[in-house]
């Protein structure tokens, strides 16, 4: 079971249950994937809101690696989506989420801001 606390997502497809999770590992090995060089440039390149379909495998990838899954680039690459692309699409968004946070939303005023 998914642990969202530690920001575990379930994924599932084709009838499998799959935990998605960006650990420190899966965050540089996007950074080297993507170019980024740090994991601000990382966190504005996925601020941009615009994926492609190779963007989400390496994301995808990296998330069900550091979820505890053996997949390599090729097996992602052949998952079936069945229809489930918005499922993939929204677990990709929440474990981005997890690990980045939320910068689209507006700062909520409860919250203090640190000075």
């Amino acid at each position: 079971m998914p642990n969202r606390k530690r920001g575990e997502v379930p994924l599932s497809l084709a009838g499998e249950r799959y935990t998605l999770c960006l650990t420190l590992g899966a965050l540089a090995e996007l950074e080297e994937a993507f170019q980024a060089g740090d994991v601000v440039g990382l966190a504005e390149r996925f601020s941009q809101g615009r994926l492609s379909a190779r963007d989400v495998i390496l994301l995808l990838g990296a998330a069900l690696r550091g979820g505890g899954h053996d997949f390599d680039a090729a097996a992602v690459a052949r998952l079936p989506l069945a229809g489930d692309f918005s499922a993939v699409a929204a677990a990709v968004g929440e474990v981005l989420i997890a690990a980045f946070g939320d910068t689209g939303s507006p700062p909520d005023p409860r919250v203090p801001r640190r000075a």
